[in-house]
């Protein structure tokens, strides 16, 4: 049986973001450090801004650092709406152009009340679906809209098999990537010990 852990705060999300490491070789050690295979990190990263403002000033961008990680899997997560389709379409195209790994890259597609999905997510879906290794569509939870994953338990039997779903692409994306079985954990590198004076 796998085992997870899972590295949070527990805070309300009221109360504002933790001032965390910035550079993704911060958590991509982190993950080498504590020996997992897996590591998840949540970041709300506007990927198309990021990827057109490192363009224009020159600079390596936080999009570009996370996807040249070892072994990495960009999920690219929006609403399941028209302006959040428009505005993944950007980051796709954005992404493209800069030669970023669409084809290993997962789309997850988060609804945000009951019904079906509108006519131009539908389209905007399957047409996405040619340039990245998956979509999936992420069902609306009422649960988690009002408390967050705090009470995990409590999710919804379809929030809970996407959750397998999303789980399944990137580890397929991964598999077609890099192989069936993926490569051992990282070791980090050894840290010396610091040389002392002997009087």
């Amino acid at each position: 049986m796998k085992s997870w852990s899972v590295v949070t705060d527990h805070r309300e999300w009221h109360q504002g973001d933790l001032a965390l490491p910035s550079d993704p070789r911060a958590w991509y050690q982190l993950g080498a450090v504590g020996g997992w295979q897996v590591v998840v990190a949540d970041t709300p990263r506007t990927v198309a801004h990021d990827i057109v403002t490192a363009r224009t000033t020159g600079r390596a961008g936080q999009t570009a650092a996370w996807c040249s990680l070892p072994f990495a899997v960009p999920v690219l997560c929006t609403l399941a709406t028209g302006t959040g389709v428009a505005a993944l379409q950007t980051a796709v195209k954005a992404a493209s152009a800069e030669g970023l790994p669409l084809h290993r890259a997962v789309v997850a597609l988060t609804v945000i009340g009951e019904g079906r999905l509108p006519p131009l997510v539908r389209a905007a879906a399957t047409m996405l679906q040619s340039q990245v290794s998956a979509v999936v569509t992420v069902p609306f939870d009422p649960h988690i809209r009002a408390h967050g994953l705090a009470q995990a338990e409590r999710l919804g039997r379809r929030t809970a098999e996407t959750g397998a779903s999303l789980a399944t692409a990137v580890l397929s994306a991964a598999h077609r990537a890099w192989g069936d079985p993926l490569p051992p954990a990282s070791v980090p590198a050894a840290v010396s010990a610091p040389a002392h004076a002997v009087v």
